[in-house]
């Protein structure tokens, strides 16, 4: 048997760029990916915002101000709904990842998202509480 150097191109059909879209299925999991960006981009905020703490009251104010302007606030709708995508797509990929079981049976699915949600709701009145009373 003899070897040659020559490799033959396999035939590829073309893909479009877009070919996410065609399923919802496959969109969801676009976006999904592409939502950590922006749970990236809101993690950096925080911490300028807590480096703008530390700096001082006049850094900080002027961090709010810049904070106020309308792009960074159209921003922040954007960088919202893509990490409310993020938590709820998450929530639901949870009983995928874990299999909880109790006295043997597994939990239902619903239970675990159900339970997300309502960890996600507890934590949020307790953030509001504490940022709400004073």
């Amino acid at each position: 048997m003899s070897s040659t150097t020559f490799h033959p191109r396999w035939h590829r059909a073309p893909v479009s760029v877009w070919w996410w879209l065609r399923k919802r299925s496959y969109a969801l999991f676009v976006l999904r990916e592409i939502s950590s960006v922006f749970v990236a981009f809101f993690a950096g905020v925080t911490l300028l915002q807590v480096r703008a703490l530390r700096a001082g009251p006049e850094a900080h104010a002027r961090f709010v101000e810049w904070l106020r302007s309308p792009g960074v606030l159209a921003l922040h709708v954007v960088v919202l709904a893509f990490v409310l995508l993020h938590a709820i797509t998450w929530f639901h990929l949870a009983p995928k990842a874990m299999a909880l079981r109790i006295s043997g049976k597994k939990v239902p699915d619903a239970a675990i998202v159900m339970g997300n949600y309502a960890a996600f709701l507890v934590a949020s009145a307790v953030l509001a509480f504490f940022i709400l009373r004073g």
